[in-house]
């Protein structure tokens, strides 16, 4: 099957006409009577939407200035500008603790979108497919997802955290020795990163089930009458078809990621030596271990500034998506 035939088929059905057809997308209309339903929602809307910037927008402006001061939790302190920004990024004292977090927190961030994202799709394919007891293994699937957090902590814990723990026993009787899982700094990031992937992909079998859910399956028959193979009607039909909830799944899941405290903080409290420190938690303990507001601060709004800029980065590829 010709390339070309496949991106036609592909653009078609992202157009929504079918595959024999040749049928036309209206396009917007636009009258009176829309515009004054648009102006009706906007002032019902309006209060709601001024009463929300009101309590988002006043902590985040009051952060952003204590961000600019070297107070305490009971003190404002003085007003210093960028000096936590510049102490905390170049000179300062938590400037290799912020590095070392920076890159633990990349670390964690690529493991976890892109490691749920690809089991998640793998069941996702899976569960297409006519196998007996489906539904009880969707169930199943979502139970990483549906039980809280502490639970899933506890449970690592107890797998991982001590020598007497089940898989520090089993490396021991396959000749490997006293593995700690949770006191090897190595090891401690493997295991939070495999432990975030573990919670994590049930919410992309989920996106990716619903996006491969409205694929139309006359493309596929199409691709195989032509030639097309499993592989080639994957990476050139499937994947260009959901790449829209792709780039949305990625978004939310960096930003899971990035803000995850309860995970890291739960399963290892950002130990051994700091090694699985992430920012959000060495920001949470900049302010509530060792009572520096004006930097643990500025490092959460480092951290959102990174996110924007991702965020802006993947939603362009969105935009991009939906237009070709």
């Amino acid at each position: 099957m010709s390339t070309s035939s496949i991106a036609d088929q592909v653009g078609r059905a992202k157009r929504g006409v079918g595959v024999s057809g040749s049928g036309r997308s209206a396009g917007p209309r636009k009258n009176r009577r829309l515009r004054a339903k648009g102006w009706t929602y906007i002032i019902f809307t309006a209060p709601a939407l001024v009463l929300l910037l009101l309590i988002n927008l006043y902590p985040v402006i009051y952060a952003a200035y204590q961000s600019l001061r070297n107070g305490t939790l009971i003190q404002g302190g003085d007003f210093v500008g960028f000096t936590n920004y510049i102490d905390t990024l170049v000179s300062g004292n938590l400037s290799p603790a912020f590095w070392q977090a920076a890159l633990f927190t990349l670390i964690f961030t690529l493991v976890g979108v892109f490691g749920s994202w690809v089991i998640g799709l793998v069941l996702a394919l899976l569960l297409r497919t006519r196998i007996p007891g489906g539904g009880v293994f969707k169930v199943l699937l979502l139970l990483p997802w549906i039980v809280p957090v502490v639970v899933s902590a506890f449970s690592w814990n107890w797998l991982v955290a001590t020598p007497q723990s089940p898989f520090p026993m089993l490396a021991q009787s396959l000749g490997l020795g006293n593995v700690l899982f949770l006191a090897n700094p190595t090891l401690a990031k493997v295991t939070v990163c495999v432990f975030k992937v573990w919670i994590s992909f049930p919410f992309m079998m989920m996106m990716m089930s619903s996006a491969l859910a409205s694929v139309d399956n006359n493309v596929y028959e199409a691709a195989k009458v032509d030639g097309a193979g499993s592989w080639q009607a994957f990476t050139q039909i499937t994947l260009p078809l959901i790449s829209r909830s792709t780039y949305i799944s990625w978004i939310l899941m960096t930003i899971f990621c990035v803000n995850d405290f309860p995970t890291i903080f739960l399963l290892t409290g950002g130990g051994p030596v700091g090694s699985t420190t992430s920012l959000v938690v060495l920001a949470y303990r900049t302010v509530f271990e060792n009572f520096q507001v004006g930097p643990g601060v500025a490092i959460a709004f480092m951290t959102t500034i990174v996110l924007i800029v991702v965020s802006v980065i993947l939603y362009r590829q969105i935009r991009k998506a939906s237009v070709e």
